[in-house]
């Protein structure tokens, strides 16, 4: 299966939703394949991976200088290869706009290597261009991640417009896998309107699982792993499992929900402890000063 993670609105979490997703994917026996076609590289440094280091990256897979196998690169986390990005992609588009099946070369390079892999994951650049069609034309199905403000939903709006023109001229079986809402907030009454408005819109198309803000998976990147390995007691890292599940349409295991427990029950008790542990402190420091 081939998922392209798009949205045409920047800094909604299609980068850390390939690279989260992926790594959770990976870790529970799925071959996965992140590829990068967005400029800015991050799912590449996402990985860990040094991009001044690269001889061969997307870039040269999609002008046609060399095949795609050439140019994945195996990472150190289980399951996750990755065909990466580097500065030479910001030109590509201009590169293509005059070459012949400027649309379909990402669908064709992943055509010979598809089989290698359970799950491919695109991460699309945030415009409609030559790229981002490129990824969706390859893909299978979108997932979309949004945030769940108003804005939000006028970039929804576009991407659905765009949708309409891609099955159309390009790739007439594109489906949407879902809408991802990250940096969710339940308690804000904004996020629980605009995710009704979604609701209402594309019914059953929202994902269940909601990406809540959580300062682990902002901190991960700049380590160059993902959340799970950088710490996967987190929020976040769990967010991110609970949306795996979801996409491979599987149940939670029970020992997975105890370890849970365990694990947040035992938190919560070293919490206490240190607790007390203060409030004796200031005890003992109050009765000093009364001697």
């Amino acid at each position: 299966m081939i998922y392209a993670v798009g949205n045409q609105k920047g800094g909604v979490g299609k980068t850390t939703t390939v690279v989260n997703l992926g790594a959770w994917l990976g870790s529970h026996g799925k071959r996965v394949l992140c590829v990068d076609i967005d400029p800015q590289g991050n799912t590449t440094t996402g990985f860990g991976i040094k991009k001044k280091n690269l001889e061969k990256s997307s870039y040269d897979v999609l002008v046609g200088k060399v095949k795609i196998t050439e140019a994945i690169v195996k990472t150190p986390f289980e399951g996750i290869s990755v065909l990466p990005a580097t500065d030479d992609l910001a030109g590509c588009e201009i590169e293509l706009s005059a070459a012949e099946n400027r649309t379909n070369r990402l669908k064709m390079q992943l055509l010979t290597c598809k089989d290698d892999y359970d799950i491919i994951l695109i991460d699309c650049p945030p415009a409609l261009g030559l790229l981002t069609l490129n990824g969706l034309t390859a893909a299978d199905e979108l997932i979309i991640p949004m945030l769940a403000e108003f804005f939000a939903l006028e970039g929804l709006s576009q991407l659905t417009n765009t949708l309409k023109i891609v099955r159309r001229s390009f790739n007439p079986s594109l489906q949407i896998a879902g809408i991802l809402f990250v940096m969710f907030d339940p308690r804000l009454n904004v996020s629980r309107q605009v995710e009704t408005e979604v609701e209402k819109y594309f019914p059953g198309k929202v994902f269940k699982t909601k990406i809540p803000r959580n300062v682990r998976i902002s901190e991960a990147p700049s380590h160059g792993k993902p959340v799970m390995y950088y710490d996967k007691g987190s929020k976040g890292a769990e967010a991110y499992e609970e949306l795996g599940y979801e996409i491979l349409k599987e149940e939670k295991p029970e020992s997975e929900k105890k370890k849970k427990l365990l694990f947040f029950g035992k938190k919560k008790k070293e919490s206490g402890k240190n607790k007390d542990m203060a409030e004796g402190t200031e005890v003992s420091e109050d009765s000093s000063k009364k001697e």
